[in-house]
């Protein structure tokens, strides 16, 4: 690591968002404003190629603004806390690569990596939604559920590189969910994800009325006044604070951000809170619940603000 170049006098902050569609770079200066973006697709299923394309981002960027910066980077999974090796990646070709070595090598310079809802939480703890709190919670609400902790403008990874993945514990105080629990991709049962992700929704819906609406349907037609639509999402708006309650029991955090596609239902900010205080082990509820300020943009640039330290 000696012959790498140490990132701390760098004034440039780089930050890639590898999705598994699209890698996307952003370049902020010091004070957090955008210079420049650039965005390329992910090479599918081929991981020398995913390697080579950040690479080749960072070097594209660095030549149009004529200054070396600070990389940081955000994985749909994380480094195993053994050996530094991808796990739990929803973008397979990543798992079980050496992909922090692998980009330190090719662009000589230490780099930064963190898991994508840890860099959407910073971004959003940083200068976002959460911007002056001294913890924030944030939660991505989409295909997947998802979550990091911020404290005090720093992520908190954890012993096991896990911290914040409250989506894959089980839905607590259940109530006409607790049969049949449905089954998670990650092999449990009754995990928060399976209720309060985007397929989730659409798969509660299902089993109360036998059609199939994506989450976007499901919340026009309530605004419609179609009755079973409405009870759908109050349905999902209790699982919610439930779920969450149990995060303010531990976290006590100040604020909680809201992204991924479902964190655009208005009523969620207005209902959510008001369900949650008889769950929150607590005479009054100070936490504040919020819609992300940098939307699709919040990964990308918490992954350029992990070399922040303040």
């Amino acid at each position: 690591m000696s012959a790498l170049e140490h990132s701390h006098n760098m004034t440039l902050s780089l930050g890639i968002d590898l999705g598994g569609t699209k890698i996307e770079i952003i370049a902020l200066d010091p004070s957090g404003r955008e210079l420049l973006r650039r965005r390329v697709p992910t090479p599918q299923g081929d991981y020398t190629g995913t390697v080579a394309a950040v690479a080749g981002l960072v070097e594209a960027i660095e030549g149009e603004l004529g200054q070396r910066g600070r990389v940081g980077l955000g994985i749909p999974g994380t480094e195993s806390a053994t050996g530094g090796l991808i796990k739990n990646a929803n973008s397979t070709c990543l798992i079980g690569q050496p992909l922090r070595r692998d980009l330190q090598t090719l662009l000589q310079r230490q780099i930064r990596i963190e898991n994508d809802a840890n860099c959407f939480a910073l971004s959003e703890a940083v200068d976002g939604a959460g911007q002056g709190a001294g913890i924030v919670f944030g939660v991505i609400l989409g295909t997947g559920v998802g979550g990091g902790i911020v404290a005090h403008e720093r992520v908190l990874t954890g012993a096991n590189h896990i911290a914040g993945e409250w989506g894959h514990n089980p839905l607590p105080y259940p109530e006409d969910e607790a049969l049949p629990p449905a089954v998670c991709y990650c092999g449990r049962q009754g995990c928060v994800e399976t209720w309060l992700s985007g397929p989730g929704l659409t798969a509660d819906h299902a089993r109360h009325n036998n059609e199939t609406l994506s989450p976007q349907d499901i919340e026009a037609r309530a605004r419609q006044g179609d009755a079973a639509c409405e009870a759908t999402l109050q349905r999902y708006e209790r699982r919610l604070a439930k779920a969450l309650a149990q995060v303010i029991n531990i976290l006590d955090p100040e604020v909680i951000v809201l992204g991924g596609g479902l964190s655009n239902m208005d009523r969620l900010y207005s209902n959510v809170p008001v369900l949650w205080a008889e769950y929150v082990f607590s005479d009054i509820v100070r936490t504040k619940l919020l819609r992300n300020r940098h939307g699709d943009s919040s990964g990308v640039r918490g992954a350029a603000w992990l070399w922040n330290e303040k």
